[in-house]
């Protein structure tokens, strides 16, 4: 006979998802009530609300998608891509090409700017291929890349769209309450994210943003957008305001509970603060990292502190040495992903995840998985120099 499941208590400092707050945990188990019901209502406001922190923007439509980042991301595309677009496509990493097959899926035409797995994007790149297409709707890419833990510059790339007069569309799954996304400031016209990552919520729900360029773009569509239940202009019916909500769908309710009281408690701790965080448990993990002897793939000045891809030792079997982390230690990492599977590990210091309780016991448990492995590593001292950050 089948029995509940009941999962294991794991440290999850992979790619995602995150830990997740008890708070939060805990906000999802409340009582379910009704999507039109008043009291919802003011919470979906609360809500876009705090997104409109998050994102740092003043955007009316700044909403959370029923889904993963995928839906996000699909959202933005289908809303604002239609048959014959051309769009201008950075590949970094592996979500740059799915990126790509969105377009395709919309009937529109990909320019791809292609730059190596473990660098940012190249901007002189991003403004040749505007200046040599004219004719193109938007300009997308991947701010956080999460495959190499690549992070570019999203301020410079956005600003090229606005110049050449492109819409930009913006993947910040990995780096939204991470590090920060500054909607308003890049003049950004979509980007989305996710609630699994630096929000430390449950998978299932897609932080979008929407300029007001974006908007009246959507709205002025010759074609009806391809996904019924993406259309924008049908879920604003939803998402409009208090007292005045059209039924499209049956919200995901309580996983928004969980995702408000995910932000809730980035405001209580304050954005920035957050940032700080990111960026020192990652200064702690690499600290760490090189006093025993690894060493990280990114160059100092792209990495991203929530994502952090390590170079496996020569001779190490990197699949056994994360099952060791997996059943010794209960501590979840990331194995390689497309040009860099057998190369790297990824190791994820996102939201909850990112505290020194993590960062100690990813540097313990690896140092012994690595000794099991006759990895030629310096002991006893990555817990020190890790400390020499935290304190």
């Amino acid at each position: 006979m089948t029995t509940s499941f009941n999962p294991p208590i794991r440290k999850l400092m992979g790619p995602g998802p995150s830990d997740v707050h008890p708070r939060v945990l805990g906000a999802m188990a409340r009582p379910t009530i009704g999507h039109l019901d008043p009291e919802f209502s003011r919470m979906m406001e609360e809500i876009k609300d705090l997104l409109r922190y998050a994102f740092k923007t003043k955007n009316f439509l700044t909403i959370p998608v029923s889904g993963p980042g995928s839906v996000g991301m699909e959202t933005c595309f289908v809303n604002l891509i239609e048959p014959g677009d051309k769009v201008i496509v950075c590949q970094n990493g592996a979500f740059g090409g799915r990126m790509k097959e969105n377009v395709e899926r919309c009937g529109g035409t990909p320019v791809m700017i292609f730059d190596d797995w473990g660098k940012p994007i190249d901007v002189k790149k991003v403004e040749d291929t505007l200046k040599n297409n004219s004719d193109s709707k938007a300009l997308a890419f991947v701010h956080a890349e999460t495959s190499t833990g690549v992070q570019s510059d999203a301020a410079r790339i956005c600003g090229l769209a606005k110049e050449y007069g492109v819409l930009s569309i913006v993947d910040a799954v990995t780096s939204l309450g991470g590090t920060p996304v500054l909607a308003d400031d890049w003049n950004a016209d979509a980007i989305y994210s996710g609630s699994q990552k630096c929000l430390s919520c449950m998978p299932g729900i897609s932080p979008i943003t929407i300029s007001k360029r974006a908007a009246d773009v959507i709205r002025s569509r010759n074609h009806k957008v391809q996904s019924w239940f993406m259309d924008l202009n049908l879920v604003m019916g939803y998402w409009s305001g208090e007292g005045s909500r059209a039924y499209h769908h049956t919200a995901p309710i309580n996983p928004l509970y969980a995702i408000h009281e995910a932000l809730v408690m980035l405001a209580e701790e304050g954005i920035e603060q957050a940032w700080e965080r990111h960026a020192k448990m990652h200064r702690a993990l690499r600290e760490g990292l090189e006093a025993m002897g690894l060493s990280l793939v990114v160059e100092k000045k792209y990495r991203l502190p929530q994502l952090n891809t390590v170079a496996i030792p020569e001779g190490v079997d990197e699949s056994e040495v994360r099952a060791i982390l997996l059943s010794r230690y209960n501590l979840e990492i990331g194995a390689g992903l497309g040009d860099l599977a057998g190369k790297v590990w990824r190791v994820g210091l996102m939201g909850q995840s990112s505290k020194e309780e993590h960062v100690t016991l990813f540097l313990s448990a690896m140092e012994d998985a690595l000794l099991q492995q006759g990895a030629a590593i310096k002991t006893g001292v990555a817990l020190p120099a890790a400390r020499t950050v935290i304190q």
